[in-house]
């Protein structure tokens, strides 16, 4: 690789790559990162940053990590690459498949791998579809998701993420998906309160799946899909009773629920799998980004194993026609093995539960702030709520871009993230100590004050 400035690696890079959510208007003096290092990385100029969401909320145990780059080479070296399709496999492949079994909800047992979250997302949707035809109900297809959903922007992913900014250029969308309101307590129980309704906020907000469903027919709905803590969206972490009364009404209704565990899971919120903080199991479960920890491209889902069951039953006319080239990878398993083998002797799960409970309880001094309208969070991962009036919980105008302003200025200081719209997210390695947390949330302090100067 040769060696470039930042001059001739920009003109490089406007030349030749179109970047995720590309616009020119926004690339115009990008960050070219070229080190990382624990939960700071570098960029082509040599300025060191706080990796605040973890490159993209998936670098959990940090970068550098040099256990992981061994395990790449040593299977490079080996076996770099096999397809795993049907008469073929690999031991990374299977070794991986037996510790997901053993780390994930009982009920799960059995994986099929992909590149990332949103191939994930597409082999779930295709997953419930193929269940329901293989019970004799074809009529079940149709997918209920949420607003501030994100599950992937592949068309049928897209058609569940919930932000319709991601929509308009590529619509139609793919049919059958419905939207409910998100339980977003912040302006949900805050609504649910202003009305003058009794009840919990949580149950009503869950009551809305029902509600959707009985619309629709039972009969053409074959799943709901949900974020345990929605991540893109705004980092929403749901009313306590939220989860167990969505799994009622699934159950109910005989409604498969997919968990999209890809920010969330692998020690995210201080647990393995976010679900288990209220004490519920999924029907299928989206994984991705901390497999790996972003090390190298790696996603899938686990099935129930009634889903197994369906998915071996049938006729070999109606087998499981679904696939992908690097499915099972050779490769990215065995560095998913290595990842979870460092995550577990340095025991990263529960250092997120203590970091991240230092990194709430830390950010909460922000909220005296009168334009912080809450920071919320769960484990490692969090976010500033910019509001305009905090009592009447209304929001900037858009045209103001304050999210931006704000986001500029924490750049300014260290500290490298992103925001959807006026929210800003924190979310960084599992490993990232208390005083780097207290540096990220000086610099919030800094950062509204020059914000709202």
């Amino acid at each position: 690789m040769i060696e470039r400035n930042i001059q001739s690696a920009t003109r490089a890079d406007r030349a030749h790559i179109i970047h995720p959510l590309h616009h020119p208007s926004e690339h115009q003096a990008p960050k070219i990162w070229v080190k990382g290092e624990g939960s700071l990385i570098t960029d082509i100029e040599g300025k060191t940053y706080i990796d605040g969401l973890s490159g993209l909320w998936n670098v959990n145990i940090g970068h550098g990590r040099k256990e992981l780059a061994a395990a790449a080479a040593a299977q490079m070296e080996k076996l770099a690459f096999m397809p795993c399709y049907t008469g073929s496999s690999n031991l990374p492949a299977i070794e991986l498949a037996e510790r997901l079994a053993e780390m994930t909800y009982p009920s799960i047992n059995k994986f099929f791998f992909t590149s990332g979250g949103g191939e994930s997302t597409e082999s779930s949707i295709k997953t419930a579809r193929f269940y329901w035809k293989a019970k004799g109900k074809p009529s079940k297809w149709k997918l209920i998701s949420r607003e501030w959903a994100y599950h992937g922007v592949t068309l049928a992913a897209m058609s569940a993420t919930g932000m319709p900014a991601y929509w308009p250029m590529f619509e139609p969308r793919t049919p059958g998906f419905i939207h409910i309101k998100s339980p977003y307590p912040y302006f949900f129980n805050y609504e649910h309160e202003r009305s003058g309704a009794s009840g919990s906020s949580g149950i009503a907000a869950a009551n809305l799946l029902e509600e959707a469903i009985l619309k629709e027919g039972a009969d053409t709905i074959a799943a709901f899909i949900a974020e345990p803590v929605q991540g893109a969206g705004g980092v929403i972490v749901p009313q306590d009773d939220y989860f167990k009364r969505i799994r009622e009404i699934c159950d109910k209704h005989d409604v498969l629920f997919i968990a999209d565990e890809v920010i969330t899971g692998f020690g995210r919120t201080g647990k393995w799998f976010a679900l288990d903080h209220w004490g519920v199991e999924p029907d299928i479960m989206n994984f991705a980004k901390g497999v790996t920890s972003g090390y190298v491209p790696l996603g899938g889902i686990g099935v129930s194993d009634k889903i197994a069951q369906a998915i071996d039953s049938v006729d070999v006319s109606k087998r499981y026609m679904h696939a992908f080239t690097y499915s099972g990878h050779p490769t990215a398993c065995a560095v998913a093995l290595a990842n979870l083998a460092y995550m577990g002797r340095n025991d990263l799960v529960a250092k997120a539960a203590e970091t991240g409970a230092y990194l709430q309880r830390t950010l909460k001094q922000v909220e005296a702030h009168p334009h912080v309208g809450e920071t919320r969070g769960l484990g490692m991962m969090a976010a500033i709520e910019l509001v305009e009036d905090k009592g009447a919980r209304k929001r900037f105008d858009e045209s103001l871009k304050i999210g931006e302003k704000f986001q500029a200025n924490m750049t300014d200081l260290g500290i490298w993230s992103r925001i959807n719209g006026d929210r800003y997210f924190i979310a960084p390695p599992l490993t990232t100590t208390h005083s780097e947390i207290d540096r990220i949330v000086d610099a919030v302090d800094k950062s509204l004050h020059a914000t709202f100067s």
